[in-house]
């Protein structure tokens, strides 16, 4: 099928900015502890990058603060104070980022990219190249633990304290990361051993002597939420479970009023991770909470199965997490009337909680619980950002929002007349008698994966000798404005920018309309098309690459219409028949092969080619780079069926189907 979980084979390639080497999983339900492992980019002289002294001389601006977090990498997660030391560091920087970021470029921290950090260390190279953003700003650089707590001490005015939450309660780490964001604080893991970032934070001479504000733990060290009686500080009932309990107290507190902001949400692992920390460090994720800190959003790990219970807390009564799911969704949905989408970072932690990956304790598979997922929040309006392993990791989102934009990026897009000089459609609007070959190139419906992916992309040597749709979802310039603007900066004439799933943001836009089973509310498709359209018309984007129905119901007339409003260009749908045109919009159904060499993802083309007549087809193709695109197309060309096949970017493909249609 055409969703994120279904590859299993990995693939080898590279993050780098010429120098470094990754391997990651091109399927979202495997998981690889190497996903961006390679080696550090130089950094000298207490600065970030390196330069002449006369070209530091004119980088005289403000100042921006980099910690360099890699080396929690090097630590033992077999013993507790350094798993700890691990956790809470992250934990403690993503808000302190959120805070100092909410109006600017203050914090950036190095830790995508393996030991080196080469990820985070490309994109702020990029950004300080010549006059670009950042160029004239200081760099002010710490590197260790101990750089991390002068970085909290050198910024304690923004902080109003500390929240304090329950590891042994792990959705209350979650609970933290809202009420830091909402309260202007600091989240940090309850822990008196003096050795802990909690003391240090509290009770040490040295450090800045914090007062919790909020205690989502007795101050003794007992439980706040017991999963009992009535939630503390509310008049509502126990759900029976402590884990649901804190994010109802949330909810209750935060969203119910709207002192959260609704628009934004973040589904990523809680404290859970700490009792099963394998993996690429990163992968916890809790970097990736910064952003959404930094708008006040709210944050969850909850099961969408109401079916089975959840391995971090198998003694709630049966559908609790879903029921808490919807409840906050529900939530939300009411504090934007129903007006606006609602943007949901992250993904379900299949590789540790609800599926049927080993030691995730569930019995359903990696497509079905994305589904389930994507299924639920999109009754209520949500589209998922979506941040999966093993590329789920992503840093400094809150700094990147700040980033300037144009209001409109227009890229040059093939017309009818383009065609008729390639001898593709005669005069006549006539179509050739050959088959047409377009490639999806996926998947980036997450800022994290584009993040981490685009260096390596778009560096490739092979990149603009070959058409290719590059699926890039609009709205992925809300965390990650720079690698947005930076592909369209380099870009050639034979990339094309598409969207990827289903427009602007990931959920299956049959779930908008009425009825809609896990809600019950009025249709979203209103909503839906005033999104997209915003985004589509600021990057220039007409055709919607793919769209998956997943598990909701096949799309009716009124959401294509809505498609054909603002992807009047084409559309490319899981469930669409063979190809057509819908009130002018050209559709056609995504072409389905195995995750697999260039040679036999040939093989599997070369059998659908029939010898006469002509074809439209396109192919989803994951996280493979110019050069292997290049070396299926050359296998193409070189066979016996060459002659009759043609490879077209999308949006002449979709010319194509128009032509032949309409003639």
């Amino acid at each position: 099928m055409s969703e994120k979980n279904r590859n299993f084979q990995e693939l080898e390639g590279s993050v780098d900015s010429g120098s470094q080497n990754t391997e990651v999983i091109i399927d979202r339900r495997h998981f690889l502890g190497g996903a961006a492992a390679g080696a550090a980019m130089a950094v000298s002289g207490g600065s970030a990058s390196s330069g002449s002294q006369s070209a530091r001389r004119k980088r005289i601006g403000p100042a921006l603060a980099v910690v360099d977090m890699t080396y929690t990498f090097k630590l033992n997660r077999d013993n507790p104070d350094e798993l700890h030391e691990i956790w809470d560091g992250a934990h403690v920087l993503a808000a302190l980022q959120g805070l100092a970021n909410r109006n600017g470029a203050t914090i950036y921290q190095f830790f995508i990219g393996g030991e080196s950090g080469s990820v985070d260390h490309f994109w702020l190279d990029w950004m300080r190249k010549g006059n670009n953003w950042l160029g004239r700003h200081r760099l002010q650089r710490a590197a260790d633990i101990s750089g991390l707590r002068d970085l909290i001490l050198a910024h304690k005015h923004l902080v109003r304290g500390l929240v304090a939450y329950d590891e042994h309660v792990p959705s209350t780490s979650n609970v933290a990361s809202t009420v830091a964001g909402v309260e202007d604080l600091l989240p940090i893991r309850f822990d008196k051993s003096h050795t802990s970032l909690f003391y240090w934070l509290t009770g040490d001479p040295t450090g800045p002597r914090f007062e919790v504000k909020v205690w989502l733990i007795h101050p003794d060290g007992s439980p706040l939420f017991t999963g009992h009686g009535i939630i503390p500080g509310s008049a509502t009932a126990s759900t029976k479970s402590a884990k649901c309990d804190a994010y109802i107290w949330a909810k209750e507190r935060y969203l119910d009023t709207g002192r959260c902001n609704a628009d934004k949400m973040g589904y990523y692992i809680d404290a859970y991770w700490l009792q099963r920390p394998s993996g690429y460090i990163p992968n916890h994720t809790l970097s990736n909470h910064d952003y959404f800190i930094a708008h006040r959003g709210f944050f969850f790990d909850l099961s969408p199965w109401a079916d089975e219970v959840p391995v971090d807390d198998p003694a709630q009564p049966l559908g609790t997490d879903q029921r808490t799911l919807r409840a906050i969704l529900r939530s939300a949905w009411n504090q934007t009337h129903g007006q606006r989408m609602i943007h949901i970072g992250g993904f379900p932690p299949w590789d540790k909680k609800y599926t049927n990956y080993p030691g995730a304790g569930g019995k359903h598979g990696g497509v079905a619980t994305e589904w389930q997922y994507a299924y639920i929040v999109s009754c209520f309006n949500g589209y998922m950002d979506a941040d999966a392993l093993g590329l789920g990791a992503m840093a400094n989102a809150s700094l990147y929002q700040h980033y300037p934009l144009k209001r409109r990026y227009p890229q040059k897009l093939p017309t009818a007349h383009d065609l008729q000089r390639r001898k593709l459609i005669n005069s006549q609007g006539g179509v050739a008698d050959k088959s047409y070959v377009a490639i999806y190139v996926g998947d980036y419906d997450s800022a994290a994966w584009l993040y981490q992916m685009l260096p390596t992309m778009w560096t490739d040597p092979a990149r603009g000798s070959i058409p290719l749709g590059w699926a890039f979802d609009p709205n992925l310039s809300d965390r990650f404005a720079p690698g947005m603007v930076y592909a369209r900066n380099t870009k050639t004439s034979n990339d094309h920018f598409i969207s990827g799933d289903s427009g602007a943001g990931y959920l299956n836009p049959g779930a908008l309309q009425t009825p809609r089973k896990f809600s019950g509310l009025p249709s979203g498709i209103v909503s839906w098309h005033r999104h997209c359209a915003k985004y589509y018309r600021m990057w220039d984007i007409k055709l919607t690459g793919f769209v998956i129905d997943g598990d909701a119901p096949a799309m009716n007339d009124q959401v294509k219409a809505a498609y054909a409003q603002f992807s009047p260009d084409g559309m490319v749908g899981q469930y669409n028949p063979r190809h057509g045109v819908f009130d002018g919009m050209p559709f056609m159904p995504m072409g389905q092969v195995p995750d697999v060499s260039p040679g036999a993802m040939a093989k599997v083309i070369l059998r659908q080619t029939t010898a006469h007549g002509a074809q439209f087809r396109i192919y989803r193709t994951i996280l493979k780079t110019p050069t292997w695109h290049k070396e299926l197309f050359e296998i193409l060309k070189k066979s016996a069926l060459g002659n009759r096949i043609e490879i077209v970017d999308p949006y002449s493909l979709m010319l194509l189907i128009k032509g032949f249609t309409n003639g």
